[in-house]
């Protein structure tokens, strides 16, 4: 799984073992480690209420709706799933995606359990 934060917005990218295990209700979790010692934890999961977002405990849970989740992962059309969550002043949007295939792929990065690109020529 990917993460990428900009203001108020989060951005998770999965690749299809990820979406899988999220649409059998398995928790998504990855952890970045920093040389002194303290580490940085993302994870998704579902429930089956509405999408909510916490950060606490040194990272970010987000947790969406197992019938979009479900849907989502079903459906090879269906790209993304978009949440937001009202703030004092705005809003936090939250974009779940899966990943493609990169166009032009980078050395070192397995391409083999991505999604085919939409835009790959034939």
């Amino acid at each position: 799984m990917k993460l990428r934060i900009l203001d108020d917005s989060i951005r998770l990218r999965l690749d299809r073992e990820e979406v899988e295990s999220l649409a059998q209700g398995k928790k998504i979790a990855c952890t970045t480690r920093f040389p002194a010692g303290p580490s940085f934890c993302y994870e998704l999961t579902t429930h089956a209420g509405g999408a909510a977002a916490e950060f606490g405990n040194q990272g970010i849970t987000v947790t969406l709706s197992t019938d979009i989740v479900n849907s989502w992962a079903s459906d090879e059309t269906a790209v993304s799933i978009r949440e937001s969550m009202a703030l004092p002043q705005g809003e936090l949007r939250i974009l779940v995606e899966k990943d493609f295939e990169c166009l032009d792929p980078r050395e070192g990065e397995s391409q083999s359990n991505r999604f085919p690109n939409p835009k790959k020529a034939v």
